[in-house]
């Protein structure tokens, strides 16, 4: 396969789409005015849609050819923003201040709506295509809202696919491996309770600084000691809230932070671990501590022969030296996890860097890379209509 002309003549098209949901950023299941967008740009290809799936969500369902042919796959892309004030200056910037697309999901959904429109306009295949609109990816698990409200039960899929734009791989680089992809994500808060007073009187309180020190310092043994050096795991402290003036010790102290690991097991031990620890380190400095502990996202595992079939499209767009099929598992997360539990499917990276001054992800004078919009639609055109072309003995 090459890239198709007829995609590439799309360009203005997805450029014109793209810079319009950039400027109108909106976060966690406030998606309405990107989920208006969505559903008129699909209706006007002729597509069905479904709105208001996990309260933003919109789904698009495209079928073409023997309607006795029940194969059916999903694609994916996250529609949502994230609450970081925008530092760039071109045209199309985020007109909602405190908010913008600071993940490259307006260039996701962009490289969708092409790949719907070509795909409703000329495709050829036979079966069903879902386009998976997805909000609050960002922290607020959307997509495991979209599974819980049966998704795959209204929708039933053979299998599932999501594609992220990685600015830490050159632009137009395909990236992903079989098994563990990206890290589940856990969250944590620790309370400490003690007594306060005055500084110049430490004999007299309960300070939970003292105990939130001693307890930082034994959390970070917890992955050196405890956790098996084959199971990769990261616990990681992020904040720290406490006290209001030079001469006071407060009475109450706040540990957060979070944890991601690839094994339930190695969570299993991290948690138990940080229990025992908050629990041992208040009884000596006689304060009460809780731990709360919050399981987010789950590991984002890719199957073998999905993952193969992606491997395989992207070699054939891009040549097979443009493809790592084994690249390193890394520690972000992913909501897309929830999906992969239900349906077989692969999370593919698609490089986005333009140079080593490349902006990353989650930053606030970061924008997507235009230059590969198309490669983007080729990507899922070329998945689509090869996956529903194949004949019967092939899809097993």
């Amino acid at each position: 396969m090459t890239q198709n002309q007829s995609i590439e003549s799309l360009l203005p098209e997805l450029l014109e789409w793209r810079h319009y949901l950039h400027s109108i950023p909106e976060t966690a299941y406030e998606e309405h005015k990107t989920a208006e967008f969505i559903d008129a740009k699909l209706k006007s290809f002729g597509i069905k849609t479904v709105t208001g799936f996990a309260k933003t969500g919109v789904i698009g369902i495209l079928k073409k050819g023997d309607s006795s042919i029940e194969r059916s796959v999903a694609i994916r892309a996250d529609m949502d923003a994230l609450n970081i004030t925008e530092e760039n200056s071109f045209a199309w910037c985020s007109t909602h201040s405190g908010k913008m697309h600071a993940c490259g999901h307006d260039g996701h959904m962009a490289m969708m709506l092409g790949a719907a429109k070509y795909l409703s306009e000329s495709g050829t295949f036979n079966g069903t295509v879902y386009f998976i609109f997805q909000p609050a990816e960002e922290n607020e698990g959307g997509g495991q809202l979209m599974v819980e409200e049966g998704l795959f039960e209204r929708f039933p899929v053979q299998s599932v696919y999501g594609m992220h734009n990685f600015p830490i791989l050159p632009e137009g680089q395909f990236a992903v491996c079989k098994g563990p992809m990206m890290a589940a994500y856990d969250i944590f808060d620790i309370y400490l309770t003690g007594v306060g007073g005055h500084a110049a009187s430490p004999h007299l309180v309960k300070d939970p600084i003292i105990a939130a020190t001693a307890i930082i310092q034994q959390l970070q043994t917890i992955i050196s000691r405890n956790v098996k050096p084959s199971h990769p795991a990261v616990l990681s402290i992020t904040g720290i809230e406490a006290g209001t003036a030079y001469n006071i010790i407060p009475s109450k102290t706040r540990i957060y932070g979070t944890t991601r690991h690839f094994d339930k097991s190695a969570q299993e031990v991290i948690q138990s671990r940080m229990e025992k620890i908050v629990r041992s380190v208040c009884e000596t400095f006689e304060i009460e501590g809780e731990l709360d502990y919050q399981k987010r996202y789950p590991a984002v595992i890719n199957t073998d022969k999905e993952t193969d079939f992606a491997v395989k499209v992207a070699s054939e767009l891009v040549g097979p030296e443009k493809v790592d099929p084994e690249f390193t598992p890394f520690m972000g997360s992913e909501d897309f996890a929830f999906m992969l539990e239900k349906v077989p499917g692969t999370y593919i990276g698609l490089g986005s860097q333009k140079g080593p001054d490349t902006a990353n992800l989650h930053q606030s004078k970061y924008d997507f890379n235009d230059d590969i919009l198309t490669l983007g639609v080729n990507f899922w055109v070329n998945l689509v209509e090869s996956l529903l072309n194949k004949k019967e003995e092939e899809q097993e």
